[in-house]
């Protein structure tokens, strides 16, 4: 029988000794292989990851990153701390690439290359069978697609799941995001921790959209290839404001009337990806999140109902595709805190996490999923036992 254990805890003291030493009573007499620390950029990271190495046993791997939102089954919380500590059937070999504004695509390489050679394998014979990465980078760096590029190089299949480490500042000139491997807390870096396991495991990912059957087409983009200066032929900012029915200056992803009430969705098959349009800027261009080709046909979305496919997901979908869930991480998209908040929902998307599998998580910079940079989504990994 294969099997992977879970405990969680949490903690809101603020004071890093103190939050450590709170967080690991929580877990008693349980002995992790791998704990995860997930907490708010408010912490001093160095010194809360110092005093949890401390009192976590020598040989358990440490993984985290700095938040806008902590998740578990008990609540989403801003400024807090928690903790997922698991143990069981499964190896796990974390690789920490650096310098990523500068070289993203060698960040990610030299991550996945490391992970791998902790497990004694190379990317190359990793195998959807067995084995599952997690993918944690520095959101802000806004480099998701060349480090992704970079960890698939040599072996395009490999499934990933995760997000960008984050923080709850709004003002983008101040944000700042950390990510940790054991010892190290870092920022401009990213991570890839790959799991070998026997146990049942799933990467999956949840949105409250549905496809509304239309299509625009980005017809004019700028060097950066993330601002659309055209839409369909039109100037970008004014087309999307004529199929939002609202002015230019409401079109913001998290303003109740904005993008988030339909936004963008690359089809790949039967699947929609969600990669939608972030803001208007002042020049009348689009701003988008992911990289864009001239020509490319995206499908507009429609908002279904975000309470109730988040709670279907947990009830219906993770049961389905993992026999008996027993351990899970949740890397949930930061703007689907912000729009269910400017809503009046977020305490109802909240309490749907009572029926999520035993996990911890957290609201992420962006999203992974397998080679795409996503958002708008909640992905996550889930384990379970045979």
């Amino acid at each position: 029988m294969a099997r992977i254990d879970f405990r969680s805890a949490r903690t809101a003291t603020t004071d890093p000794a103190q939050a450590a030493n709170e967080l690991v009573d929580q877990l008693g007499s349980f002995t992790p292989k791998l704990v995860t620390l997930f907490a708010s950029r408010s912490y001093d990271h160095t010194a809360l990851n110092r005093a949890l190495r401390d009192r976590l046993p020598k040989g358990t791997r440490l993984l985290g990153a700095s938040s806008s939102g902590e998740i578990d089954r008990n609540a989403m919380t801003v400024g807090q701390a928690v903790l997922g500590a698991f143990e069981g059937d499964f190896d796990v070999g974390i690789g920490l690439g650096k310098d990523l504004a500068r070289d993203a695509m060698s960040a990610g390489s030299r991550a996945m290359t490391r992970a791998c050679e902790e497990l004694g394998t190379r990317p190359a014979d990793l195998s959807n069978e067995r084995h599952v990465g997690v993918v944690i980078d520095d959101g802000y760096k806004f480099k998701k697609e060349e480090l992704l590029l970079g960890m698939l190089e040599q072996n395009p299949d490999v499934l990933l799941v995760g997000g960008g480490a984050s923080d709850a500042e709004y003002d983008m000139s101040k944000c700042s995001a950390l990510v940790h491997v054991d010892g190290e807390v870092v920022s401009d870096a990213t991570l890839v921790a790959m799991f070998r396991t026997d146990a049942p495991f799933a990467a999956m990912r949840e949105h409250w959209y549905e496809p509304t059957g239309e299509k625009i087409r980005i017809t004019k983009l700028d060097e950066s290839h993330k601002c659309a200066i055209e839409i369909d032929g039109k100037p970008a900012a004014q087309r999307y404001s004529e199929i939002l029915g609202v002015p230019i200056d409401q079109m913001e992803f998290g303003q109740p009337n904005g993008i988030a009430r339909k936004p963008t969705a690359l089809k790949v098959g039967k699947e929609y990806f969600m990669r939608a349009a972030w803001k208007p800027l002042p020049d009348g261009s689009v701003l988008f999140a992911n990289l864009l080709e001239e020509g490319t046909e995206l499908e507009l979305m429609k908002l279904g109902d975000m309470v109730g496919k988040t709670k279907k997901f947990f009830t219906e979908t993770i049961p389905q595709r993992v026999k008996n869930p027993t351990a899970g991480l949740m890397f949930h998209c930061g703007a689907r805190s912000w729009f269910a908040s400017a809503l009046g929902e977020k305490d109802k998307l909240a309490a749907t996490m009572a029926s999520a599998p035993p996990c911890v998580g957290f609201d992420v910079f962006f999203e992974v999923y397998c080679g795409f940079h996503i958002n708008t989504t909640l992905t996550s990994l889930v384990f379970g036992s045979t």
